[in-house]
């Protein structure tokens, strides 16, 4: 039977979408990549010949797609889009871990290098996915030597154009200042009213010095004596 001519909810592409990948038995997901079969037999049919043909799933990954030729039905584009599939994810596996902000601390660490020596005020995003991996760290705005603006709009749309969620800010005081004023203190509650409105953890506003840095609390913390729940 084709593929086309299963039930919607029973087709790997569609089950993928609704449920997962994790739904999904290796040769339907390989089934997906493969997209159709071949004289009479469904891509899944095909996806498992293939596996068959390989020995099992790790000779999938490291065959070569000249190798994959040798399947009736697998042509040059068939086999190119799997060799690909496996070669990202390899790729992947080789890149080093991502730096992590677990707390105001490592928000520091990863936006301090690109504050820190700047003679005009600066604002930094860091976006985080749910673990606290950063996704992106970006200078969203350039002010003058003590003042720069804090876009909240702007600052929300970056984070989930990121595919975020989790952030934290932080900006530079080229002054050596760490005392947060009237502006950042506004500033960082009408963000952290923006993200609860959207469904995104609002990780902190930094401080940031040459040789320091301070966190700026929202109005809750400021009358909880400044502790983070």
């Amino acid at each position: 039977m084709r593929v086309k001519d299963l039930p919607a909810r029973e087709r790997p592409r569609e089950r993928l979408m609704t449920s997962g990948a994790t739904a999904l038995a290796d040769r339907e997901l390989l089934a997906v990549l493969l997209g159709s079969g071949f004289r009479g037999s469904s891509a899944m049919d095909l996806a498992a010949q293939v596996i068959e043909h390989c020995g099992d799933l790790d000779g999938l990954s490291r065959s070569d797609p000249h190798r994959l030729l040798a399947v009736p039905g697998v042509g040059p584009a068939k086999a190119a889009r799997v060799a690909a599939a496996f070669h990202l994810v390899r790729r992947a596996q080789a890149e080093p871990e991502r730096d992590r902000v677990t707390g105001s601390s490592d928000l520091a660490t990863v936006a301090a290098p690109l504050l820190r020596g700047h003679s005009r005020e600066r604002l930094v995003v860091v976006v985080c996915d749910t673990r606290g991996a950063v996704l992106r760290r970006t200078v969203l705005t350039e002010g003058g030597a003590d003042h720069t603006t804090v876009p909240v709009r702007e600052i929300i749309t970056a984070v989930l154009t990121a595919g975020g969620a989790a952030f934290g800010l932080a900006h530079n005081h080229p002054s050596g200042s760490l005392d947060p004023s009237d502006d950042d203190l506004a500033a960082t509650a009408r963000v952290a009213e923006a993200a609860e409105t959207v469904g995104l953890r609002f990780l902190d506003h930094l401080i940031v010095t040459d040789t320091s840095w301070r966190r700026i609390p929202t109005w809750p913390d400021m009358l909880t004596g400044g502790q983070k729940p």
